[in-house]
């Protein structure tokens, strides 16, 4: 899609300086865009790149402005700004609405919706209006799906769950498989305990491919208004995560963790079960969350993997690793005082 300049900023807003007319046919970092590509510079760290650029306009801030070779937009927030034009210039025909004819539909739908090829829809299922279901989606009995969400080919969403308006779902994805409960029996057997609760996901929800959230044992798993999970993220049973919190790929959930508002976990990063997480915690990739966290703020760390009883009684001596340091420089001050170097 080519849009001139002067048609992104009367759609997004921003002081533009230079030619209005030129036409942007898409998008590239500083280095590799060419001419008719529209660049950004959200890091200071990159302004070296500024000057060389061959892109026909940049987007940027006011601080930057007058580093500028070419056409830019200035505004306060860059990339920002970019995110919301990405969106625009990437957009293409939506799906054709109806049922395909190897579609199976158990339930009176929308004439917005559209479902693809070998879908299955239960009964019961309510769908709002311009839902796209990619092919082969499998949606269980009972299960509700807010207007304007897209479901990618091949995502299941198990009986009774709930999504709401404007969701993202990846292929692979699957919510509402039963979660990880089961009760072991003297002779050492796993006795399953049922798994009675649903999923329930907000509006404006990103979920990444193959992630798996697990529907609650007894409770719901709530999945906040405005939260981005990314490819492959395990979330399991009556886990709660709060508004606008953004996990990155690989991270795994423990049952009945409660994730604060506004927080953002790195890769690979572990959250045991039971614990809670304050809102605004951020977490680094590959750290292993083992206790509550109640104050916000960044997190980091790992230790190595070694028996248990060995690393409870070394992780405890860690905890006072900073108070032992302050009573060895204050034995140092004593002995200097008491025997002065020569």
């Amino acid at each position: 899609m080519t849009r001139r300049l002067d048609e992104i900023v009367a759609r997004f807003g921003g002081d533009l300086r230079g030619d209005e007319s030129i036409a942007i046919t898409g998008l590239a970092s500083l280095e590799t865009a060419t001419a008719g590509q529209l660049s950004f510079l959200a890091n200071s760290k990159y302004r070296g790149q500024l000057a060389a650029t061959r892109a026909a306009a940049v987007i940027l801030s006011p601080e930057m402005a007058d580093q500028c070779p070419v056409a830019a937009i200035v505004t306060p927030h860059p990339y920002l700004y970019f995110a919301h034009l990405s969106q625009w210039l990437a957009e293409g025909p939506r799906p054709l609405t109806g049922i395909h004819p190897s579609a199976v539909v158990e339930s009176d739908i929308p004439t917005s919706v559209s479902v693809g090829p070998q879908v299955w829809i239960g009964p019961d299922v309510v769908l709002g209006e311009n839902v796209v279901i990619g092919a082969q989606c499998r949606i269980g009995a009972g299960v509700r799906i807010g207007a304007d969400c897209q479901l990618y080919p091949g995502v299941t969403v198990y009986a009774s769950c709930r999504i709401g308006c404007r969701a993202i779902i990846h292929s692979g994805v699957v919510i509402g498989a039963d979660g990880f409960g089961f009760a072991r029996a003297p002779d050492g057997k796993w006795v399953k305990i049922a798994q009675t609760g649903r999923v329930v996901i907000g509006d404006d929800v990103e979920i990444g491919a193959n992630t798996t959230i697990d529907r609650g044992a007894l409770e719901d798993t709530i999945i906040g208004d405005g939260v981005k999970l990314d490819n492959q993220i395990q979330v399991a049973h009556n886990v709660h995560i709060g508004a606008n919190t953004a996990m990155a790929g690989c991270t795994g959930v423990a049952g009945s963790a409660i994730i604060g508002a506004g927080c953002t976990v790195g890769g690979a990063a572990n959250i045991l079960g039971h614990l809670s997480l304050a809102d605004g915690v951020n977490v680094s990739s590959g750290t292993l969350v083992g206790k509550s966290i109640t104050v916000p703020g960044t997190y980091t760390g790992t230790v190595p993997f070694m028996a248990h009883a060995d690393w409870l009684k070394n992780f405890s001596r860690l905890r006072h690793l900073d108070a032992l340091a302050d009573r060895i420089r204050a034995l140092e001050k004593r002995l200097t005082a008491i025997e002065p170097e020569k």
